[in-house]
């Protein structure tokens, strides 16, 4: 087995129902058009307000992948 050469790529998943939701999304739409995806590191968790209440949340990460 030889070495990997890895690339990461910043993106923002959100959600309305929670934090781990925002990463989920994230994470699966990053994956429809990246191949490879290996791992993932959470960079800023903010919101939204709405009416006093959180409206919905987003998370920035930085996505890895393994180049081919």
């Amino acid at each position: 087995m030889g070495d990997h050469i890895y690339k990461k790529v910043e993106v923002v998943g959100s959600s309305k129902v929670s934090i781990d939701d925002a990463i989920a999304q994230g994470i699966e739409r990053t994956s429809k058009t990246v191949n490879n995806v290996e791992w993932f590191e959470v960079k800023e968790i903010r919101g939204h307000v709405e009416d006093g209440k959180v409206g919905h949340f987003q998370v920035v990460m930085k996505v890895g992948f393994r180049l081919d």
